[in-house]
């Protein structure tokens, strides 16, 4: 089969497209043929060596297609199931070997596209606002790059809920996206400081949560728009790592700080499919509208992590095999 593998940590330049050895399924896992394939930050972090997976490395961590083989104890998925998971390495493949438990069956309608850009980022909005932060009808919240894959689909979930959102973005065709998803301002940081729009547009009373998956260059922002007892969710650093701070700038006002992962709001079967469930039945019912604006074949992984790095992109964005 075709892979995009690595063998050393480094720019888009080291992600090589390769013949590998097809997979054969053991016990409680399963091949899956790749139809689509999640593009994520987190993918990023791991070929720079940030996140260091061990080399080589087949990349991605996310996918969908259908099942091929499966291998004894294989209960809940079969041979010609379509279906989709996250979470698991070598996803940038034609096939993959997955653990069982973590493929989800495709509601009947949907495509394995939809599968590929609904779970990763789609069960990480969910997590944000159904469990690290519990979103309240009335909250203000802050929602940062708001046209980007997961932005998209916080924002959507923040307004179902009954939140007035707020969110950054950097251009104004960005901004009419934050829009078009619900959010009631957006702020184009690039013009505006952030921090003190917020502060006006509040009278100073501040938000209950803000989810930022930038990092270095809003952290601090961040952090002064609280409210009392407001929650900072630091969930990514598509900016850098946030330097070291003192905890006492969280004691005026009792703030909280907090830097979660899907991994520990997915981290057995029942929770996984009762978070996919949802994601994908709202995708279904078209609750939730999913934005697929760039599609690369496999063997131009790289350009797709170019542009996603470059803040090119927006939505989600998918290689496909």
């Amino acid at each position: 089969m075709k892979a995009v593998q690595i063998t050393e940590y480094g720019g888009p330049e080291v992600l090589k497209y390769v013949d590998l050895p097809d997979p054969l399924a053991g016990p409680e896992q399963a091949v899956v043929e790749i139809q689509a394939v999640g593009v994520n930050f987190t993918d990023i972090y791991s070929r720079m060596g940030v996140n260091p997976p061990g080399l080589p490395w087949v990349a991605g961590v996310e996918a969908a297609g259908v099942v091929r083989a499966v291998g004894p104890g294989v209960d809940h998925v079969a041979v010609g199931d379509t279906v989709a998971y996250c979470s698991h390495p070598g996803s940038y493949a034609e096939q993959a070997l997955v653990p069982a438990w973590r493929l989800i069956r495709m509601p009947e309608g949907l495509s394995a596209r939809d599968g590929a850009a609904a779970m990763l980022q789609g069960m990480t909005a969910h997590y944000l606002c159904y469990d690290t932060y519990q979103v309240k009808a009335g909250d203000r919240v802050l929602v940062h790059s708001g046209a980007g894959g997961v932005g998209l689909l916080l924002i959507q979930m923040c307004k179902a809920l009954g939140a007035y959102v707020f969110s950054t973005v950097s251009t104004e065709v960005k901004a009419e996206l934050a829009r078009g998803a619900g959010a009631d301002q957006v702020i184009l940081y690039t013009q505006q400081d952030f921090a003190a729009e917020i502060a006006r547009a509040t009278e100073d009373d501040g938000l209950q949560v803000v989810y930022d998956a930038v990092g270095k260059d809003t952290f601090d922002g961040s952090i002064a728009c609280l409210a009392p007892r407001g929650y900072m969710v630091l969930y990514g650093q598509a900016s850098g790592p946030v330097p070291s701070m003192d905890p006492r700038v969280l004691g005026n006002g009792s703030k909280f700080l907090t830097r979660p992962g899907l991994g520990d709001y997915t981290a057995n079967r029942a929770e996984l499919a009762k978070r996919a469930g949802a994601v994908l039945g709202w995708v279904k019912s078209g609750e939730l509208k999913l934005r697929v604006e760039h599609t690369f074949t496999l063997s131009d992984a790289a350009e797709a992590h170019r542009q996603l790095a470059g803040r090119a992109t927006t939505g989600k964005v998918i290689l496909t095999p």
